[in-house]
């Protein structure tokens, strides 16, 4: 099969093109650096031409609510047209687990929208939503600094490694369109507290963390299961422990 991957050049995008072309697929990354522009539509339409499923992993450079609904609404629109001008048979797209439950974020409402376009559109679609990455980790205490102290809620996360999610999705692109909704996490849940406290363990960063029920997740007030999938999700494989051991040398 001809698959394109929208945003092909990132760090899932790079890994979901290599593993299609491993199984021997024609696996196209079109992103900017490619000469496709998907909010201009420039090179789309040549990208697409002849390709069977299209998978859209771009996301939004601004997380701001406003530039991120236009960024969405705009690439989404401009790539479900185009792939439906080129017959394209299945759309996948990759979002974020408690999407819906997340809306006093700008962000989030606009990747609800970017779900209800592909929904809308006739095209067979499957939509993956994932957990937070790993490496995350680092924006949530970016996000969460207050003085010398990290405040972060004490509500659940499950995060999961990239090639665990690329590689999740590489199973979603080959196989048959579900019309629906997919979830992936880690193989574990703990505490934002937790991740933040581990991970700066590791690193040998002796701030404090404080967790606090009121502490905003970039901008949203978390319930305890706010950022969880349900029970029936498809599970990574890497630990953080193994992460941290592969990634952070001061862990080793």
């Amino acid at each position: 099969m001809k698959i394109v991957v929208i945003g092909g050049t990132g760090l899932i995008g790079s890994r979901v093109v290599t593993n299609l072309a491993a199984l021997g697929h024609e696996a196209v990354a079109a992103a900017p650096n490619t000469g496709v522009n998907t909010l201009t539509g420039e090179g789309l339409d040549a990208a697409l031409a002849g390709a069977d499923v299209v998978v859209d992993v771009a996301n939004s450079p601004q997380f701001d609510a406003a530039p991120a609904l236009d960024f969405f609404i705009t690439s989404g629109r401009n790539v479900l047209a185009a792939g439906q001008k080129a017959g394209v048979k299945h759309h996948v797209a990759l979002s974020v687990v408690g999407t819906e439950r997340l809306q006093d974020s700008g962000y989030f409402r606009a990747k609800i929208v970017q779900e209800a376009l592909i929904r809308a559109s006739p095209i067979p679609f499957s939509i993956l939503r994932s957990t937070q990455f790993f490496p995350f980790v680092q924006g949530i205490i970016q996000a969460g600094q207050v003085g010398e102290e990290i405040h972060v809620s004490p509500a659940l996360v499950q995060p999961i490694a990239a090639p665990d999610v690329a590689g999740a999705l590489t199973d979603v692109v080959v196989g048959e369109p579900v019309n629906g909704l997919l979830e992936v996490a880690g193989p574990e849940a703990f505490g934002l507290d937790k991740f933040v406290t581990r991970y700066l363990q590791a690193t040998g960063d002796a701030r404090k963390v404080v967790a606090d029920h009121k502490a905003l997740y970039f901008g949203v007030q978390l319930e305890d299961r706010s950022l969880t999938p349900t029970d029936a999700h498809i599970h990574g494989l890497t630990t953080f422990e193994d992460w941290l051991k592969a990634n952070v040398p001061a862990a080793a």
